[in-house]
């Protein structure tokens, strides 16, 4: 299951369907554009509390799932924890497969 998630993520990455950084992800997040946010398992106390807050009153769909640095290595976005999915299709997967895990 780990690596379909992987490869969801790859794909979404390929396909430009993915927005990286507390900043951008809560900009995207205000814009309505985000489907999905994801964020890593070690994020700081702090982010973790602030994103999920965001999504939460905007209500967009949010898990905690794996370390920044695989996170990071598999979206190619170097040193981040937070990730916001754009494509509601690639969401809805990456979703099913958290939620299955």
């Amino acid at each position: 299951m780990k690596k379909k998630i992987e490869s969801l993520l790859g794909f979404a990455a390929r396909a430009r369907a993915i927005r990286s950084g507390s900043g951008t992800c809560s900009i995207e997040i205000k814009r309505g554009k985000a489907k999905l946010l994801i964020i890593a398992e070690d994020a700081a106390e702090n982010t973790v509390k602030k994103m999920s807050g965001e999504a939460k009153s905007r209500g967009v769909e949010y898990r905690i799932y794996g370390s920044s640095d695989e996170l990071s290595h598999i979206t190619g976005q170097s040193g981040k924890a937070t990730f916001v999915i754009t494509d509601a299709n690639f969401a809805e997967c990456i979703l099913a497969e958290i939620d299955e895990k």
